[in-house]
């Protein structure tokens, strides 16, 4: 993908000039500052003539950038070289390598999520999991990119992985051959019972029409009409926002499907259904959202709207809550900001911010054998460092995972899995499609609105 390509899906819901990179720029741009940016210079003169080594200037002014950066959330990023790259392969690309999704946090590689399906699902990596070495060497305290580089390679070639894993007394080795990533937005199975399912994994370009692909091809595939439809975006990180809409507007037909309120005039923004697809595909049909604490931002859009329009009943876990929308914003040819604009509303005027969506019927993924464990440690924006606090004030109860015991949920990860159970969640959700009219759907839908409100 071109960069100009790349800069036109600015808006992404994953100082405005370049500060110029000689000394000689510097003291022009020191000469019209205050006495604040005088601070900068003075304490980069310091470093000049009185560090232990001598240090280019683009090292400095890549710390100035990251840091200005790091003081506002942690969304919020200047991209070039490699962090670019990253980019335009989840927007639109595939490579060798692992398939995993991680941030650096407090010097250790952390695993967002592993692509459904790639080589390091396949080996048991989870959300959560911490990197600690590859192939015997340690990586903590090391750049992420150079992390990320020895993951990557030729399919067909191993790396062993030294994994830390919250709940557990002792770090362990996995050893995971790599593949070819195509990244694949989208896919979808027909379960017994005529019931769809259709995966979104994140929020690249044409997730809306790749829906709506899936949707036809499953009603192909079915023996007769389609009974029921889980959408799942579980550990979906998100993407673009114009996806989001898209994605929504499939199973919309009246009504808004978010708004964003900026700073700025040109970042209040109101987005309604009917607008890129016509009508709900799926009308009369009834529909189960699945979503986790690893699902966030335009996954959070997508099952708010569904939710707050009662036309999805929402099952799972809270979402991650993540409110708030990045623009990319160009610097030169081959560099951009990465810059939190705006924030994003339900239709109902809710903000996921830190609080999430919380699901209509919780339901924990009890064929997860670490659950207990993996729980106490589960990462979402509250628990970030630096991160955008809702404006409207939460209660501490919101951001606290409900703990009481449900008598629907006893079964154990040996128990399901002796049932040919592998994926608890999915289970409920299908199994309560079946069981359930379109009346009955709808009528759980309502009740539950009726609570949150």
């Amino acid at each position: 993908m071109k960069f100009a390509e790349l800069a036109r899906s600015a808006a992404l819901v994953t100082a405005l000039a370049l500060i110029p990179a000689t000394t000689a720029g510097l003291a022009q741009v020191e000469g019209r500052a205050g006495p604040e940016f005088s601070k900068v210079f003075a304490v980069y003169q310091r470093i000049k003539a009185s560090y232990v080594e001598e240090v280019d200037d683009q090292t400095l002014i890549d710390g100035m950038i990251d840091g200005m950066l790091a003081a506002l959330d942690p969304h919020s990023a200047y991209l070039d070289g490699s962090d670019l790259d990253r980019l335009e392969t989840m927007i639109d690309g595939n490579y060798s390598g692992l398939g995993l999704s991680v941030i650096m946090e407090d010097g250790a590689v952390k695993i967002i999520s592993p692509f459904r399906g790639s080589p390091a699902d396949k080996a048991g990596i989870k959300a959560g999991d911490f990197i600690t070495h590859l192939d015997g060497k340690l990586i903590y305290g090391g750049e992420l990119d150079d992390a990320v580089a020895q993951m990557r390679g030729p399919a067909g070639t191993a790396i062993r992985l030294t994994v830390f894993r919250p709940g557990r007394d002792e770090p362990f080795d996995v050893t995971v051959t790599r593949g070819v990533i195509e990244l694949e937005p989208v896919t979808h199975e027909l379960m017994d019972g005529n019931i769809g399912h259709i995966m979104v994994n994140e929020f690249s370009r044409d997730v809306g029409a790749d829906v709506l692909a899936s949707w036809e091809a499953l009603q192909q595939e079915a023996s007769g009409r389609l009974n029921g439809l889980v959408l799942d975006m579980r550990s979906n990180p998100g993407g673009s926002l114009d996806e989001a809409v898209a994605l929504s507007d499939l199973f919309l037909d009246d009504g808004r499907i978010v708004s964003q309120r900026g700073r700025i005039r040109g970042e209040n923004i109101v987005y309604n259904a009917e607008t890129v697809f016509r009508g709900d595909i799926a009308e009369g049909i009834p529909i189960v959202v699945l979503i986790d604490a690893g699902s966030a931002s335009a996954s959070e859009i997508v099952a708010g709207a569904l939710q707050d329009h009662r036309r999805a009943v929402v099952m799972g876990d809270r979402s991650f809550g993540k409110g708030s929308v990045q623009s990319l914003l160009p610097l030169g040819s081959d560099a951009a900001l990465k810059l939190t604009t705006a924030r994003y509303y339900t239709p109902s005027g809710h903000s996921v911010q830190e609080g999430g969506i919380k699901p209509d019927i919780a339901v924990p993924q009890l064929s997860d054998p670490d659950l207990a464990q993996r729980s106490r440690f589960i990462m979402r924006e509250s628990d970030l460092r630096g991160h955008l606090v809702n404006e409207l004030g939460l209660e501490d109860s919101a951001l606290e995972t409900d703990k009481r015991d449900d008598p629907r949920f006893k079964l154990t990860a040996e128990e399901l899995k002796e049932q040919g159970i592998e994926d608890f969640q999915l289970h409920y959700a299908v199994d309560t499609l079946r069981r359930a009219s379109p009346n009955a759907m709808a009528s759980a839908s309502r009740k539950s609105a009726a609570k949150r409100n």
